[in-house]
């Protein structure tokens, strides 16, 4: 399809109770476009160790395209506990390959043909990450239909005011779950206590094309400045929730690339991360039916 969709941030192993899982949000959101038919990147840095070969095989056997430098740091692992209804605690191990992504000359040519881009906070704990991805998505050239999306991940206390605001300003679409935005709503001292008015503020602040606000099994919605549209969640029998999110951003952002409306990108979106709620991990194939609904 030769639109090229970029995943940047952390790429690692989910350590799950029945075992490890490739994982990482933006590696996650890459995997899921590149079902759809899109040229996506995971990128990331990884370890001269064998976590890193894994990835990298893991990578190849996904048909996922990657642009991973090794770095003199351990590949990253989270350990992921899950509740009794799957949704999944996270403890992110520090001072890792992700933590220290380099800015290079294959990341600039990557940065000058990428047409839509998903990042993260969590990314950004660390300052060489941090600049990598400021540098990233400063070099993108401007152009219409251009997606730049902060998945803005609030994960442990690995986030700061500061970064959540230069990422807001350096975006067009975010992405925030309901605890995400009171945590947000706190920092920036939004008043009132509606969830679509906080989302309306900033849609307006922040001069976004978009916001998706998802709340779990209360349902899920997205904003532009002139509509928004509002959908259930499905019942479906939960394998865990890791990587639903990332699916539901994939499955967006492949169908507004696609020319779908905003209501069409948002059904695809929730159907998909449903289907991956089912499934264990953050990366199942997505079976035809649905990748099928973008031809």
């Amino acid at each position: 399809m030769n639109i090229v969709i970029i995943g940047l941030g952390e790429a690692l192993w989910d350590m799950l109770p029945e075992g490890k899982k490739i994982g990482g949000a933006p590696a996650n959101f890459a995997y899921h476009v590149s079902q759809f038919g899109f040229e996506g990147y995971a990128v990331s840095a990884i370890g001269n160790d064998p976590l890193g070969d894994e990835i990298i095989q893991t990578f190849d056997k996904f048909n996922l395209r990657y642009s991973l430098p090794r770095v003199n740091y351990p590949t990253g692992t989270v350990q992921v506990t899950l509740d009794e209804q799957g949704v999944p605690c996270y403890d992110i191990k520090r001072d890792v390959a992700w933590d220290n992504i380099p800015f290079n000359d294959q990341l600039r040519d990557l940065a000058l043909k990428t047409q839509a881009v998903c990042f993260g906070s969590l990314a950004q704990r660390n300052d060489v990450s941090h600049k990598t991805i400021s540098c990233f998505l400063d070099t993108i050239p401007e152009n219409e239909g251009q997606l730049k999306i902060f998945d803005i991940n609030l994960r442990q206390n690995f986030y700061t005011k500061e970064i959540i605001e230069e990422s807001l300003q350096r975006c067009n679409v975010l992405k925030i779950n309901d605890e995400e935005l009171v945590i947000v709503s706190r920092l920036f001292e939004y008043p009132g206590i509606d969830l679509q008015d906080k989302c309306r503020s900033l849609l307006e602040k922040y001069n976004l094309k978009m916001l998706i606000l998802t709340c779990g099994i209360n349902g899920s919605y997205v904003f532009t400045s002139d509509e928004y549209s509002f959908l259930t969640t499905p019942k479906v029998e939960v394998a865990d929730t890791v990587g639903a999110g990332d699916s539901f951003t994939a499955a967006f952002c492949a169908s507004i690339l696609k020319g779908k409306s905003m209501t069409e990108a948002h059904k695809l979106a929730v159907e998909v991360s449903a289907y991956v709620c089912t499934q264990h991990g953050a990366m199942p194939k997505l079976p035809e039916s649905l990748l099928k609904l973008l031809d």
